[in-house]
């Protein structure tokens, strides 16, 4: 039995002090929780398993951010930027002069370069910036005052697949984290109930390199792009089978846990089985949030017509960037649509005809972006929502055959618009007739670099450790496009 003295020990308290001190913590639990919920501490949402950091919660920027979330629009097979956003007067006057056995002019072996070709389409101004755009995409340019325009970018490859990777990876070689993967690594998401990362590509064909353009590589595959489909349910089995209840469902998934929870306690080493995990928990809540998403039938007959969805040829990319705009809206923080798809004509990639090729993917295109854009702008979301426009190369200014161009990785243009950007810039440019990158030429690093500037990130700064080094989207290079910030 104890006696008085026992309970003055150490181990025993008094009760009156056991509720004093009690009180003091819930107290201190209270006050982190309203730090936390001003952004003044890790938010709760932050800790995962066993205590674990939530890799895919928010972070805060490395610097002050203009944009805090990426819409990617990527026209794959090469888009003539000839034909689109750098008109050249050199071909007008020499259309039709052969340059077969000129030196200076190389094909990396593809084709023999044929005559000198003037762009099918007229050029006009637009905007208060009277930026020249062609006849191609009226809407886009319509845009103009919105667009930094980059005419003098420059590819390492003039194969698709390694030139797509080298745009979206920053390498030419495939496994490596794409500019997704790496944004969501760096900054997190706000939304737990979403993918940090969309991907939605061109129902009719797969895109060049496929899943190689937003797979994690040797990031954790919590950073993996996740694809949502434009029509019908946005992920595959996103709905649970017929006859399950939320609350059988919930109980399923809280046993499975427990016992991945149970196995990876003891191996914290297994990132794999942490994300699985997390995934499990993201599809559960995605079966109520993702379904909200992406219903269209919430949005007026105006914003549905502003992007197209009621003409065949505009729908699919009119779906896919509304989809885009409701996504970020709600905190998801990177959205990549892919434009094309397969080889040749399944994409912008115009061997064999430059004008039908080019004509069908432009009205599939034009009115939707120019769309998103006007959106955006008119909801606020544009000032911190950057949008870019990519492709992997431009297109030769000779023929290829008697009425294509093939692909030129020497020169082609790129445009960003929102979240920082200097709109009504051109930056850059092509030589006379558009075949070689010439004043102030600009790499894939240094677009890339720009985009996680814009971010709040400095490039050299985010890194991953792989293979005895410290890796980054940007590789060894890469500067700040400055001009065409605002």
């Amino acid at each position: 039995m104890l006696n008085h003295d026992d309970h003055k020990s150490s181990q025993y308290i008094a009760r009156r002090e056991f509720l004093a001190r009690a009180g003091g913590g819930i107290g201190s639990l209270a006050f982190a929780c309203m730090l936390g919920s001003d952004g003044l501490l890790q938010p709760v949402s932050a800790y995962g398993l066993n205590g674990s950091v939530d890799p895919l919660a928010p972070k805060p920027p490395m610097f002050p951010a203009k944009a805090k979330r990426v819409i990617s629009l990527f026209m794959f097979g090469g888009i003539s930027h000839i034909d689109t956003f750098d008109p050249k007067i050199e071909l007008e006057r020499q259309n039709g002069v052969s340059v077969a056995g000129r030196p200076g002019f190389d094909t990396g072996g593809r084709s023999a370069p044929g005559k000198l070709m003037k762009s099918p389409w007229k050029f006009k101004p637009y905007g208060k910036c009277g930026m020249p755009v062609s006849d191609l995409l009226p809407h886009i340019g319509g845009c103009a005052d919105d667009i930094a325009l980059v005419r003098s970018m420059k590819s390492d490859s003039n194969n698709h697949v390694p030139a797509v990777y080298h745009m979206l990876t920053g390498s030419i070689i495939s496994g490596r984290p794409g500019l997704g993967n790496w944004v969501t690594y760096g900054l997190g998401t706000e939304n737990q109930n979403l993918p940090a990362f969309v991907v939605m590509t061109d129902p009719r064909a797969l895109v060049g390199g496929g899943a190689g353009n937003w797979n994690s590589g040797f990031l954790p595959s919590n950073y993996q792009g996740v694809q949502f489909r434009s029509t019908g349910l946005p992920v595959l089995n996103l709905k649970p089978p017929v006859g399950l209840s939320p609350e059988k469902q919930r109980e399923s998934i809280e046993f499975i846990g427990k016992l991945n929870e149970e196995f990876l306690r003891d191996r914290p080493e297994e990132q794999e089985l942490a994300a699985r995990i997390r995934s499990y928990e993201l599809a559960y809540r995605m079966q109520s949030e993702a379904t909200e998403a992406v219903d269209l039938s919430r949005e007026s007959e105006a914003t549905k017509t502003l992007y197209g969805l009621h003409r065949p040829e505009t729908e699919i990319v009119g779906r896919q960037c509304l989809l885009a705009r409701r996504l970020v809206e709600r905190g998801v923080r990177f959205v990549q649509i892919y434009s094309g798809g397969g080889v040749f004509d399944q994409s912008w990639d115009a061997h064999n005809a430059i004008v039908p090729n080019h004509e069908r993917r432009a009205r599939e295109v034009d009115q939707p972006i120019a769309g998103l854009i006007k959106d955006l702008k008119q909801r606020g979301l544009l000032e911190d929502t950057l949008i870019v426009f990519h492709t992997e190369f431009g297109r030769m200014p000779f023929t290829e055959g008697s009425v294509g161009r093939d692909h030129n990785p020497k020169s082609f243009s790129v445009w960003l618009a929102g979240g920082g950007v200097k709109g009504g810039t051109i930056y850059g440019s092509s030589d006379e007739i558009g075949y070689l990158a010439a004043d102030n030429p600009q790499t894939v690093y240094d677009l890339n670099a720009t985009i996680l500037h814009l971010l709040g990130i400095e490039h050299t700064k985010l890194t991953y450790p792989y293979n005895g080094r410290n890796m980054r989207l940007t590789d060894v290079s890469g500067e700040v496009i400055k001009p065409i910030l605002a």
